[in-house]
């Protein structure tokens, strides 16, 4: 069973940078596909990102695209989610999820494991 923790989320000011980590453990990391969701209040999950496992494909919402990166580490174990120009709306908890295969889907159910979770706040 794959366990995912995130980290790095906080309070930030529109126009501001973060960058968001997720760490892995309990599993094959690099055959893994990584995809990073959000979930405002009272709003329902929403996919971010997706890479591959290598990291030579990668898919973005195109509410963030042009604004966000992913990547990954293999060698840590990791997943990144590089936030810049951030708006209050990007104001969410951000959650990393993972699959076993990479397709380009957006159903937070095509995702096997996910972590709890980390806040991020943008004010105006």
């Amino acid at each position: 069973q794959v366990q995912l923790v995130e980290s790095g989320g906080g309070l930030v000011q529109a126009g501001g940078s973060l960058r968001l980590s997720c760490a892995a453990s309990g599993g094959t990391f690099s055959s893994l596909s990584m995809a990073w969701f959000r979930q405002a209040p009272g709003k329902e999950r929403e996919f971010v990102a997706l890479i591959s496992w290598s990291g030579g494909n990668l898919w973005y919402a195109d509410s963030i695209k042009g604004r966000f990166t992913i990547s990954r580490d293999n060698a840590k174990n990791t997943v990144y989610l590089q936030m810049n120009s951030l708006k209050p709306e990007d104001t969410a908890i951000y959650y990393c999820a993972s699959r076993t295969i990479y397709s380009r889907t957006d159903n937070p159910n095509d995702y096997r494991n996910w972590g709890r979770g980390t806040q991020v706040t943008v004010s105006s």
